[in-house]
């Protein structure tokens, strides 16, 4: 099977990858399912990429029901050392208007229906997760998106993910702000996560649709505004990922970020209880220190 080394994590409204050459799709299926669609193998300029669309093509997963646990395991499996996150989110703070981009640090997680880590049923791993995001492949977005020179973006932000598929209340939006949030989205969450358990490089380029509903002076979110908006962001985002490929390090060990030694001391799980079919489900994440 052919490898990549970044890949894209598409949200609503990319759906598909602009300016791949030598395209092939691919069905995979992993220990923990299958993930949301067949995945997109291309060469982006000269860095193969893979490309999976999270809510599926034609948009037929809502934020819970993406099987997030196989998208990362899918990308996982195929090589990829890097994955960019594209995510659609309302903003929670003026100065982060619609049609800006932002690329957060930190997270806030008020997720409660999703399996939020790899491992279970008799292994327990806890990764360090204090800095959820990739200083290093956010360094990365925030180099291409200053270079291209026309895109208004931010770079910081604490983005609080919710279940959805609902939009917020009021409330909930006056009470996130007062928190110290910025943006608020569906997807980040546990994508994040996993990647880490991976240890897959994670970054997001989180692209703001709309204030969310605690602005006096704006209409409630509706569905039409967030799709208008975030096709003019997806154009965007598809020139960012291109000049970030075209940066990628030749080799991730050159990267100052710890990612890649993630799971190097959290494997707390006795290796004696580790049974053969444990080893042989986690032998993509876990084989190098099994």
């Amino acid at each position: 099977m052919r490898t990549a080394r970044l890949g894209v994590l598409g949200g609503s409204g990319l759906y598909q990858m602009d300016g791949l050459t030598d395209v092939e799709e691919v069905a995979i299926t992993t220990p923990f399912g299958a993930p949301s669609d067949v995945l997109t193998l291309g060469m982006l300029d000269d860095t193969p990429v893979a490309f999976l669309p999270r809510h599926g093509r034609g948009h037929r997963l809502s934020p819970t029901e993406i099987p997030s646990q196989a998208n990362i395991a899918a990308l996982k499996s195929l090589g990829v050392e890097w994955i960019l996150s594209v995510s659609a989110v309302g903003s929670l703070r003026e100065d982060y208007a619609p049609l800006h981009l932002v690329i957060p640090d930190q997270l806030v997680d008020r997720t409660k229906c999703r399996p939020n880590s790899f491992f279970a049923d008799g292994m327990v791993a806890h990764v360090s997760f204090a800095d959820p995001f990739c200083s290093a492949t956010s360094d990365l977005l925030e180099a291409a998106i200053r270079d291209l020179g026309d895109i208004p973006y931010h770079r910081g932000g604490v983005y609080v993910c919710i279940e959805g598929p609902q939009f917020s209340t009021k409330a909930e939006s006056r009470l996130y702000r007062q928190w110290g949030c910025d943006i608020i989205g569906m997807t980040a969450l546990p994508e994040a996560k996993l990647a880490r358990e991976a240890e897959i490089c994670y970054a997001t380029i989180a692209c703001v649709t709309d204030y969310d509903v605690w602005h006096a002076s704006e209409e409630a979110v509706s569905l039409e505004l967030v799709v208008a908006n975030l096709t003019r962001n997806v154009a965007n985002a598809q020139r960012i990922l291109r000049a970030v490929a075209a940066r990628l390090p030749a080799d991730r060990a050159d990267a100052t970020c710890d990612c890649s030694s993630a799971l190097a001391n959290a494997l707390i799980t006795d290796p004696s209880y580790i049974t053969a079919d444990l080893r042989k489900k986690y032998a993509l994440l876990l084989g190098k220190y099994l």
